[in-house]
């Protein structure tokens, strides 16, 4: 099948069975919760993240406070989180580097935003999409998942994922093509295993119709 005419016909399907599905999964109030809550699910889930940063932004409430705070202390706090010492050091680097550099300010540039202690592409494209509302693609583990088992991309690695769905994915769709894979990965497209029986894109899936030489699953 055509690239072009399969992508059209997912992302029809998809804004037909995840027409509500534009929201992030974090919880947030200000960009630099955003930022900091991102930054703390690398390998760790949203559930659990907004489960720590409940309490996280009542101890912490403003860049100034994480600036300050001590690093063996924030690692308690975080600490279910996973990879909680890199991530406590990260966020107090990064929300120091905010205040130095953009007086507490969240740059709106994919540049600026990755030379923060801690922020990565993915990180830095939740920014960009969630907080300026400007077009990126964000590859997390089910965006990684689903497009690859789909045939949208036949790399593993999330900045190579980001490029070949750039290229195919219109601009105006990137942003919710985010979070509604996210919410098809979580129901149908799972890691363990795929319920292609139930699967409504299985037409046009290279995974579904038996044509991609190996399923990636990765464990979220």
């Amino acid at each position: 099948m055509d690239m072009i005419i399969k992508v059209k016909k997912i992302l029809e399907l998809l804004d037909e069975h995840y027409p509500e599905n534009t929201k992030c999964y974090l919880n947030y109030n200000t960009p630099w919760q955003l930022l900091i809550a991102t930054i703390l699910s690398a390998q760790c889930t949203d559930d659990r993240v907004n489960l720590v940063t409940k309490d996280l932004f009542k101890k912490y409430t403003s860049l100034w406070d994480f600036a300050r705070a001590d690093q063996k202390e924030l690692e308690e706090d975080i600490r279910s989180t996973g990879f909680y010492r890199n991530k406590a050091k990260n966020i107090i680097l990064c929300a120091r580097q905010l205040i130095e550099k953009y007086n507490g300010e969240i740059p709106d540039d994919i540049d600026k935003l990755t030379q923060l202690a801690g922020v990565g592409r993915k990180t830095a494209n939740v920014i960009l999409g969630n907080i300026f509302n400007i077009p990126s693609i964000v590859v997390d583990t089910h965006v990684k998942r689903v497009s690859y088992r789909l045939g949208l991309t036949a790399n593993t690695d999330p900045t190579k994922v980001e490029f070949d769905l750039m290229k195919i994915i219109p601009k105006s769709h990137w942003i919710r093509y985010n979070t509604q894979i996210i919410a098809h990965g979580r129901k149908i497209c799972t890691a363990r295993k795929a319920k292609c029986e139930n699967c409504f894109i299985q037409p046009y899936c290279s995974y579904g119709l038996g044509l991609a030489k190996e399923d990636l699953v990765i464990n979220n």
